[in-house]
């Protein structure tokens, strides 16, 4: 296993903030070479020559929670069928690979997701992200960061800002933050009774 309790990380800010490890040079079958089993803790992507291994802090986790709980809240209420991808690996073979925070098809299940939603917590390269899933195809794409959240759509190979979401299309993305960002301090059964009655 490549993280070891010897290595010289910081283990108290695990609780806050995100552990990143980047390895350059590296090839696709060096990715490959990371078994979802053994590093099942981390998100694990392969981007231009760069393996990124993130282990995600105490925040990244609850903003990443509370976005996946409004988004089956809004499931529930609309009645639309949701099939959870979780952390599953998506990629472009010999190109681009990511396990997204979260990963949701709508309606029927499908081989990709219709909704990727990516927390930057810490540290990250949103250029990269858009980058990572365009080639994937991903047609719609959250990006929270700095307490903003930012919806992409997939137009023509290229991500374009929307301000509602075209696959949720009763969520704004200006309303929707302001829910999201109380997951730090309050609990989402709260945040998720107030984000029901407005949508």
């Amino acid at each position: 296993m490549l993280i070891t309790a010897n290595l010289p990380l910081n283990r108290d800010k695990f609780t806050q903030e995100d552990q990143i490890l980047t390895i350059t040079g590296a090839n696709w079958l060096d990715y490959q070479k990371f078994d979802s089993q053994e590093y099942s803790c981390y998100r694990v992507s392969y981007f231009n020559g760069e393996i990124t291994i993130v282990s995600p802090g105490r925040n990244h986790e609850r903003i990443s929670a509370i976005i996946n709980r409004l988004i089956i809240a809004y499931c529930e209420k609309y009645e639309l069928q949701d099939f959870p991808f979780g952390q599953t690996r998506l990629n472009v073979s010999g190109q681009t690979g990511r396990e997204p925070d979260i990963a949701y098809a709508f309606s029927v299940d499908k081989d990709l997701p219709d909704l990727v939603v990516e927390v930057i917590f810490s540290s990250g390269d949103i250029e990269v992200l858009k980058s990572s899933y365009q080639q994937i195809g991903i047609p719609e794409l959250w990006i929270w960061k700095n307490n903003n959240i930012t919806f992409y759509y997939l137009e023509q190979n290229s991500y374009i800002i929307i301000e509602y979401s075209k696959i949720l299309p009763n969520i704004k993305s200006d309303f929707f933050i302001e829910y999201v960002n109380r997951g730090i301090t309050e609990s989402p059964l709260l945040i998720k009774k107030d984000f029901l009655t407005i949508i």
